[in-house]
């Protein structure tokens, strides 16, 4: 295929976008491949749509490969479905819902699960029918609060799901694997520096996730790896190994001393508390730090069928609530901050000296009270004695308080020990979230009654997994790993063309040759965009415009024309080397075919 730059339909620019955030965001709009519709919304334009398509028939050559097995939904759907399985409401402001005419709801498709599940459940009812992997490259829309970073967080997007539907759970892990191998061949193929991690289902229920992040420092998501095993997860999904309390052969508290209300006056903040303690109350051991505190952090839920519910989360004093990791523990619920009405709504509450005492269900408060998992039973504790300028201390837990459960909500730090083995320590690492993998198991299937008949004639429910790689992301995401300072530097399976023809000079001698070579090109199969633009342009700007489109290979057509030579640039190394005009295009036919 031959583009010529003369007709094609870009224009490149030499500032950047004011939103641009990150630098795929930057160049796909500044190299002609992107450009904002509105917040969150992108047109793609004919070198864009080029990578795009190539990145979809790289995923749907994998899909196929494992037997999966292609449709279409719309992207337009009913509410019913969405109603049944309770997510019209779970997603709350998350989806677009619009009503037609005769006032019926719709939205359109954040996800396809529940459409997937009828789909089969109307066309299939034997055992002797799965296993069966269905999937799709559709667009998917989420009414996103803070759309950024161009295509990396859209409110419009390509993506590809796919679904299994199996039996019983021992097909499912299997399904679960071919869709997992095939993920590792496409992340490959795509030439991404990634890394598999644990996740935690979310809103999509289920048992098993797995995420496949790109590594990248503009990321959204903080992955952990430990320094001495194979352990990685997604902050949201690290699970803290509980603080384990030896008891003593005297005390079933370690030996514990009872606990003791303090003065400590104007203390409201750790820092200040801990400072207190060691001037009033030191330590013969060592020095009181903030993690020998206990803080309770009050928070508001809002539910997605707008009720809203105070949560109290009690964790060491030197740990920091994660809102990210909270909201994935809670989620569809969101979480906002308990504001001065609030407390004004529980007198119970005691600003900057809240402790266990008042929280629970059996608290007067009667807020909810979950404990991060390092406050263990038999773990001692300094915290709020619910009085101004008074904390409690040698506060035992399990002893002199209890709680409604545990949580997973405090931040987590490099250094951390790791919870899968007894000597490493967890270290941190960004990435962009290229594909999640789920065992769902029976939740939509119940929801929407997909059952079949098994060998013995008995109804089974069908047991099903999720597959989803985002499509338009990947784009973006090989954009971040593929720049430098003057532009893009695609790799050789998805840059819009093979070859950038660029005929430098004024001298007709050299458009001549450089038409001849571009015939050529195309007559060895060779994907060719060829700046042929004349008059007023020149050499310098096609130069630039090359650098920062990106086509791995740029071929110069210039002065050396004289002399029978053409020069070729390596875009990724800018290595430079000569050809001989003659069977220049046997040779690059070479070069591309690899």
């Amino acid at each position: 295929m031959l583009m010529r730059m003369s007709t094609l339909f870009v224009r490149t620019l030499r500032e950047d976008p004011a939103d641009a955030e990150v630098a795929s965001h930057r160049l796909l709009v500044r190299a002609g491949y992107i450009r904002r519709a509105a917040p969150g919304i992108y047109t793609w334009l004919p070198l864009g749509l080029r990578v795009l398509r190539k990145v979809e028939a790289l995923v749907r050559e994998e899909m196929d490969a494992i037997g999966a097995q292609e449709v279409s939904f719309p992207a337009l759907l009913p509410r019913e479905p969405y109603e049944a399985t309770g997510r019209w409401t779970e997603y709350g402001d998350g989806i677009f819902r619009i009503k037609d005419r005769k006032d019926a709801d719709y939205l359109l498709g954040p996800t396809h699960e529940e459409m997937f599940t009828l789909l089969v459940k109307d066309m299939y009812g034997s055992y002797k029918d799965l296993p069966l992997s269905l999937y799709q490259i559709q667009t998917k829309y989420r009414d996103e609060a803070r759309p950024r970073a161009g295509l990396l967080r859209g409110r419009e997007f390509t993506m590809k799901d796919s679904y299994s539907f199996d039996v019983d759970d021992a097909g499912l892990e299997a399904s679960y694997a071919r869709h997992r191998e095939a993920y590792v061949r496409i992340f490959d193929r795509l030439g991404f520096d990634y890394a598999i991690v644990e996740a935690t289902a979310g809103a999509m229920g289920g048992s098993k996730s797995e995420e496949f992040l790109a590594r990248s420092e503009v990321g959204e998501d903080t992955y952990v790896r430990c320094t001495r095993c194979d352990y990685a997860a997604n902050v949201e999904a690290v699970q803290v190994r509980p603080t384990e309390v030896a008891a003593s052969a005297e005390n079933a508290w370690g030996g514990a001393p009872a606990a003791h209300v303090e003065d400590t006056p104007d203390t409201p903040t750790i820092a200040r508390l801990v400072e207190h303690l060691n001037a009033a109350l030191p330590r013969e051991d060592r020095p009181w730090h903030a993690g020998d505190t206990l803080k309770n952090v009050l928070v508001m839920l809002k539910h997605p069928d707008g009720t809203r519910e105070p949560l109290a989360i009690g964790l060491p004093g030197d740990r920091e609530v994660d809102q990210k990791r909270l909201e994935g523990q809670l989620e569809p619920i969101e979480v906002e901050p308990f504001g001065e009405a609030d407390f004004a709504a529980h007198p119970a509450l005691v600003k900057g000296y809240i402790g266990p005492g008042v929280l629970g269900e059996e608290g007067a408060s009667g807020i909810r009270y979950l404990l991060d998992p390092r406050v263990a039973d038999g773990t001692r504790w300094v915290t709020g004695a619910d009085e101004e300028g008074r904390h409690s201390v040698d506060l035992v837990a399990g002893r002199d308080f209890v709680a409604d459960g545990t949580i997973e909500a405090a931040e987590v730090r490099d250094g951390d020990a790791c919870p899968h083995c007894a000597e490493g320590t967890l270290e941190s690492a960004r990435g962009i979230e290229m594909g999640h993998v789920f065992q769902l198991g029976r939740k939509y299937a119940e929801a929407l009654g997909l059952q079949v008949l098994d060998e013995n004639g008995k109804l089974v429910t069908v047991t099903m997994g999720s597959y989803g790689i985002g499509v338009t992301r990947a784009v973006a995401a090989v954009a971040e790993g593929n720049h430098d300072e003057i532009g893009l530097c695609w790799p050789a399976a998805l840059a819009p063309a093979d070859v950038h023809v660029v005929a430098a000079g004024k001298d007709p001698a050299i458009f001549e040759a450089a038409e001849k070579l571009v015939a050529d090109l195309g007559a060895a199969g060779v994907d060719v965009l060829f700046d042929d633009r004349a008059g007023k342009i020149s050499p310098g700007v096609k130069f630039k415009d090359a650098e920062l489109i990106g086509v791995p290979t740029i071929v110069t057509v210039g002065r050396g024309v004289v002399d029978g030579v053409v020069e070729v640039k390596d875009r990724r190394t800018g290595e430079k080397t000569e050809l001989a005009l003659d069977g220049a295009a046997a040779a690059l036919a070479e070069r591309v075919a690899g």
